[in-house]
Parts: structure tokens; C-alpha cells; sequence
């Protein structure tokens, strides 16, 4: 048996390249672990420092190249000090989403070890959630719309279309079938009528899935009750700005933004990524947490599909429960372990 897969990779900016690196590292140990399971890699600069060079943060060149790979696993992009003529930051990986397609936003969080939560009195395992964010349209819709730099208001527009609330409201049903069977609709369908409507959908097609135990919750009470009792959530589909604030939150919980890896998929491809930003401030330092980036990989091998794939995905989420059954961190985490030893630890561990 041989499953060999192309995988587009965009190391982006700050840390983005040094977290990349690190988990092409740990797909190469699968590959010796793993007989008949390859990679192809072939690396590709978008970003801000893409933009800085050759005055396009997304060559058009490069986004045509995407789907001729199997999949697309990206860094992290953007940089503080380079942003447009309106003051927003350049996010490619927006862009990407929504060109794409990739409307489930995928922000798996874990509990590795009790002593990484700041909550007290959880151990390894209490915290284990699934949120899924609309990524592609949401409070996000008009984000590229230009604003009159006269005018004395700015509005944003917050979108829900039948099409798109359908299709993630199912995705997020189809994936709690294979977890608990436990899915929270998180909205604020109390005050805004975009909620309410996708609150409508969301009750359309719970009754589709009888199996599954639904709950509704409004995002300010999620906000309070994932700090109060993680524990009791399974999966939560929500929109793009709520899923966006909520998985930080969700990060903190199980360690920080160096734990949270994501996915976002769409019909027919998908880019994998950690959940945090650039952190240009340690670029290049080696302390960086690879590990969300690394689980991103690991998320990335569990949706090609192949038995080997799957098998180096349960590998990667095998080896990170054992180095955070041990004392081992970076230094986001209380640690001093440097990036290279953190992906030392976990191919040891594979």
C-alpha cells in the first residue's frame, strides 16, 4: 500500500516559517515511520513580507497553483506595521477562505495536561470541544468594502445567507455524529435579526439529526459559561466573528494560542493552520510553540482520507499526549524548551 499526497506550503510571516518547519519535520519522521506514506512538498511566499517584496500579499500566480495540491498547509500571515491605505492589515488568509470556499472553520481544544489550564481542578481530557466557524461571510461580508476616509461613520454589514448557514449548520451536525452527539448553536439571535434567521436554519435542520442533543446559547453567555464549565460542550457552530473571538478565548483555556490548531475546509479542498497570529516580536527567535501547527498537520492527514494518513494523524495526536503527559513546554507555556526541541520531543515521541 502507497498513498503519496502534494502539500502546498505558506510559511507566511513572523513565526509562521519557523512553525512550518517544524511540522514538515515531523511528516518527514511519518514517512520513515510510516512505509509507503509520502509528501510532496512545495513551499510558495504570500503575506505581508510576499507584499513588501513585489507589492502583492496574494500573487494571483500562486492562488491558481493552490488547487492542484492535495492540500495547503499555512503559518501564519500578516504583520502589524504593514497594512492598507485604510489601516487594515493584509490577511491573505481571509482572502483564501473566501475564495475558496473553506466555509467550516474547524478550532479543535484539547486539555493536554491539568497544570496548562489556568482553571482550576481540570486534568487531561476535561476539556475537549470542537467549535466550527462560518468563514465566509458573517460580520466578515464587507470587510473588503472601502470606506469614504471623509465621512464621519463606518458601518459593517453582517451577512447570513440560507446557502451558507445550511451548509455549516450541516457540516457542524454531521461532525457531532462522530463525536457526543451534542451540538450548541452559538448567536445572538435575541437582539439581531441575522441571529434570529440563522437560529431558523439552525432549528430546520436539527430536526434532521434526532440523535443529537442540541442546545442554544447567546455568545456573551458562551463566553462566560466556556470559562465556567468547558466541560459541558461537545461541538458549537457559530458565525465568523463569534467563532473568531470565541476560539481565542477557547486557547486560553488549554494553554494559549500555541495549543490551538485549525481547519478550514470547504467541498473540495482545504488549508490547515495554527489558530494564532505572526508574533513578529519572537520571529526567528526559536521559542516559538510549534505544536498547533503541528496538530494542524495532524488535522490536515485526518482529512486526506488514507488508511496511512489517518494512521500518521493518530501518530501526531499520540505523541503530543505523551510529551504533555511529561513536563516538557516552550516558553509560552512556562517552559524553556526551544521550537527545535518542542519538534524533537514530538518525533521522539511519534
Amino acid at each position: 500500500m502507497s498513498e503519496t499526497y502534494r502539500i502546498a506550503l505558506l510559511p507566511g510571516d513572523g513565526i509562521g516559517p519557523d512553525v512550518t518547519a517544524e511540522a514538515v519535520r515531523v511528516l518527514r519522521a511519518l514517512e520513515e515511520k510510516i512505509p509507503g506514506l509520502k509528501f510532496e512538498t512545495e513551499e510558495f511566499s504570500i503575506g505581508a513580507g510576499e507584499f513588501l517584496k513585489n507589492g502583492d500579499p496574494l500573487p494571483e500566480s500562486i492562488y491558481a497553483e493552490l488547487p492542484r495540491f492535495d492540500a495547503t498547509l499555512l503559518g501564519a500571515m500578516g504583520l502589524p506595521g504593514v497594512r492598507w491605505p485604510d489601516g487594515k492589515e493584509m490577511t491573505p488568509q481571509v482572502d483564501l477562505r473566501e475564495r475558496l470556499g473553506l466555509y467550516q472553520g474547524l478550532r479543535p481544544t484539547y486539555l493536554y495536561h491539568g497544570d496548562d489550564s489556568p482553571l482550576k481542578g481540570r486534568k487531561a481530557g476535561d476539556i475537549d470541544f470542537l467549535l466550527v466557524r462560518e468563514s465566509t461571510e458573517g460580520l466578515f461580508s464587507t470587510r473588503l468594502v472601502s470606506r469614504d476616509p471623509g465621512s464621519d461613520r463606518a458601518t459593517d454589514t453582517m451577512l447570513i445567507t440560507r446557502a451558507g448557514a445550511e451548509r455549516v449548520i450541516r457540516a457542524a451536525f454531521g461532525l457531532a455524529m462522530g463525536r457526543r452527539k451534542k451540538l450548541t448553536l452559538v448567536d445572538k439571535a435575541n437582539v439581531l435579526p441575522s441571529m434570529a434567521f440563522f437560529r431558523q436554519v439552525f432549528d430546520e435542520i436539527a430536526a434532521e439529526f434526532p440523535e443529537v442533543t442540541t442546545e442554544r446559547v447567546y455568545v456573551d453567555a458562551m463566553a462566560l459559561y466556556l470559562v465556567q464549565r468547558p466541560e459541558a460542550y461537545d461541538v458549537m457552530v457559530t458565525e465568523n466573528m463569534f467563532g473568531d473571538i470565541l476560539s481565542d478565548l477557547a486557547a486560553a483555556l488549554v494553554g494559549g494560542m500555541g495549543m490551538s490548531p485549525s481547519a478550514d475546509i470547504g467541498d473540495t479542498c482545504a488549508i490547515f493552520q495554527p489558530s494564532h497570529g505572526s508574533a513578529p516580536d519572537i520571529a526567528g527567535m526559536g521559542i516559538a510553540n510549534p505544536v498547533a501547527t503541528i496538530l494542524s498537520a495532524g488535522m490536515m492527514l485526518e482529512w486526506l482520507g488514507g488508511e496511512l494518513a489517518k494512521q500518521g494523524a493518530a501518530m501526531i495526536d499520540a505523541a503530543v499526549r505523551k510529551v504533555f503527559a511529561g513536563p516538557g513546554r516552550t516558553r509560552d507555556m512556562g517552559g524553556s524548551l526551544t521550537t527545535g526541541e518542542m519538534g524533537d520531543a514530538v518525533i521522539a515521541a511519534l
